[in-house]
């Protein structure tokens, strides 16, 4: 089954954590929180960890995410995780990967596999779609 939706970043907080050993490298590497709001399809909210080696001024880097929803997906209520990750070298989105993390689902969705993807139209409308399967 598919489900689309819309989402919007209620809050994103840059948190302190620094890697251990510590290693200099020309972009970056930053740990911060989030949370969305999804509308549609996909009805609810998430909280994130967000992890990424990024360029503010060129808009150049890569992030992986793991996040945690709660809500419905095509009106089946639960929880799940799914991980994302995407590469940008400014104004593009490359090596895209999404996965709901299989064993994580609970209520109606438990037992959900699928996979993805989000995007961002001209517009600045954030969107996520779902390939998946419930049992």
């Amino acid at each position: 089954m598919r489900a689309e939706g819309s989402f919007s970043v209620v809050a994103f907080a840059p948190t302190d954590v620094v890697p251990a050993p510590p290693v200099v490298t020309a972009l970056p590497v930053g740990v911060a929180t989030m949370e969305k709001r999804f509308e549609g399809d996909v009805d609810g909210r998430s909280a994130t960890l967000f992890t990424s080696a990024f360029d503010q001024a060129t808009g150049v880097g890569s992030y992986v995410a793991m996040e945690s929803f709660e809500g419905a997906v095509a009106g089946r209520e639960g929880s799940f995780n799914f991980v994302h990750s995407a590469t940008t070298s400014g104004s593009d989105r490359s090596a895209e990967f999404f996965l709901v993390v299989p064993g994580s689902g609970t209520g109606g969705l438990t037992g959900i596999t699928g996979t993805g993807g989000l995007g961002v139209d001209a517009d600045g409308t954030h969107r996520i779609w779902l390939d998946f399967e419930v049992p």
